[in-house]
């Protein structure tokens, strides 16, 4: 009988102890890092910045290299990850676009796929019109709307039914707007949409703040207003107000954030969140940040997947309204 129980206690000594060298030896090798988009964009962008972080400053020891799986509004990398099941070395990076290509049915698969581990940033959108715009602040659009749903037309560089048509009909409805069904929406890719308002085939243009500031600063176009809670406190975007500064209670956040592997282990889950908070309390990030116009905004996995809990049902909501929700 003692031997028996010799035995049992060796057994589970031995296990634990496994675990936990394999705890402490975690990382031991390279980590798969993905960007769902290709090179350029605030995905690729961002993977790169944190990898190069999290590596300079030793939160993690091992080599991190970046790699873009671009299609389908980050769908095809999504795919891909099912793949890597409990993995815990492979990490992406993921903004609204994960919520709303499920909603919208063009995945089956969502943020509940993954493994979220840290919010990151947040970075907003921004509506610009033509120089010589007959709209001399948002509030005129949406009274325009209003007498005519058709009367003003709007363009973005998403898809219908993703970030930049959304952030859109989130400020139109805090406006006042009923019919968003009615509202000509007209998806851009790249350049296009910028080109499309420069040439006045569109009205207005929904997209990020970065996009905008360039041409603003040519005086090219007007910046009616930011999607931002508060007002950019420097730079060339200072003098532009938020929507709530012009009387319509809205914001719209394009949050960007950390994730893991469906099932990844709760050891290593909690060693990045760990490496990841590290990281973006570093003057190195913040510098990073504020160098590409982002709002640095930490949250843990706990805070991070009930944020992304309420802005599923936030845009369940919305998607519902304008008949674009497939999956219920």
């Amino acid at each position: 009988m003692r031997k028996v129980i010799f035995m049992m206690l060796t057994a589970i000594f031995l296990s634990v102890s496994c675990a936990a060298f394999a705890a402490a030896a975690y990382p031991s090798k390279n980590f798969e890092c993905i960007a769902p988009a290709g090179p350029g964009g605030g995905w690729d962008t961002t993977m790169r910045m944190v990898t190069k972080v999290l590596t300079e400053q030793k939160f993690v020891t091992t080599a991190m290299p970046v790699s873009n799986r671009p299609g389908g509004g980050g769908g095809v990398a999504l795919e891909y990850i099912q793949r890597k099941k409990a993995d815990p070395y492979l990490l992406t990076v993921f903004s609204p676009p994960l919520i709303l290509i499920n909603l919208t049915g063009q995945t089956r698969l969502s943020y509940k796929n993954l493994t979220p581990i840290s919010m990151l940033i947040n970075d907003y959108g921004a509506f610009g019109v033509p120089k010589n715009s007959r709209f001399s602040n948002i509030g005129e659009v949406f009274e325009a709307i209003k007498k005519d749903p058709k009367s003003v037309k709007i363009g973005g560089t998403s898809s219908l039914g993703s970030m930049d048509h959304i952030q859109f009909l989130v400020a139109a409805k805090a406006a006042g707007i009923t019919n968003l069904k009615e509202l000509p929406y007209i998806a851009f890719q790249g350049g296009e949409g910028l080109a499309s308002l420069l040439g006045a085939h569109i009205d207005l243009l929904s997209t990020g703040m970065a996009e905008l500031v360039g041409p603003k600063e040519s005086g090219d176009i007007k910046i009616l207003a930011l999607t931002a809670p508060t007002r950019v406190p420097s730079g060339p975007l200072s003098d532009v107000p938020t929507l709530k500064e012009s009387g319509i209670d809205a914001e719209y956040i394009n949050w960007r954030g950390i994730f893991g592997a469906p099932g990844m282990p709760e050891t290593e889950r909690a060693f990045m969140e760990d490496a990841l908070k590290k990281m973006a309390e570093t003057p190195e990030w913040k510098a990073i940040c504020e160098r590409n116009g982002w709002t640095p905004v930490y949250k843990g996995a706990g805070d991070f997947t009930a944020f992304l809990d309420q802005s599923n049902e936030e845009a369940r909501s919305l998607l519902n309204e304008i008949g674009m929700l497939r999956n219920k």
